[in-house]
């Protein structure tokens, strides 16, 4: 048998001792660290970074091996971020204070404004009313999506302070 395959005696039988060679233990070894470290990222590290949390380790393996073992077990990095539908603008507020921020009295002008902050679960709107004599925060409110619950803070702040300014007059 070992002439019609052309190996050699001693090679043959030290593959029925051991089929697998220690290239293939190593890389199974080596996937499971790569696994490891794949998981704790939240499936976001690639090559790069695991090879880094690889030698971190003190394990020492090559970029392209790392690569090669994810392709193999069919994983891959997270490559950028779901893009969402855009929102449209809606209806815009009329310019009272034409850019003039400078203001005598305390409750005479409040500015409110929406921002987004990027978490890892997601998109993160907050939306704050603040007054321009004391650049005190009024009321914020946060959601995960801009709707009316968000914009609800500034109805709410708005109502409350005129209705102590109602009570303070009488």
């Amino acid at each position: 048998m070992c002439k019609v395959l052309k190996v050699h005696r001693s090679g043959y039988y030290a593959w029925l001792r051991d089929p697998q060679c220690q290239r293939k233990k190593d890389d199974a070894y080596l996937l499971g660290y790569v696994k490891q470290f794949w998981l704790e990222s939240g499936g976001v590290y690639g090559d790069l970074k695991i090879t880094m949390d690889m030698k971190a380790l003190g394990e020492t393996c090559g970029r392209n091996r790392i690569l090669r073992l994810m392709k193999g077990a069919g994983i891959s990095a997270q490559r950028g971020y779901k893009r969402r539908a855009s929102y449209k603008a809606g209806e815009l507020a009329e310019n009272h204070l034409n850019r003039k921020f400078a203001v005598s009295k305390p409750n005479l002008a409040w500015v409110t404004d929406i921002t987004y902050i990027r978490t890892q679960e997601g998109w993160l709107f907050l939306a704050v009313v603040l007054d321009l004599y004391s650049r005190s925060v009024i009321g914020w409110s946060m959601s995960e999506r801009i709707n009316t619950d968000l914009a609800s803070v500034v109805e709410v702040t708005v109502t409350i302070m005129h209705v102590q300014k109602a009570f303070s007059a009488c």
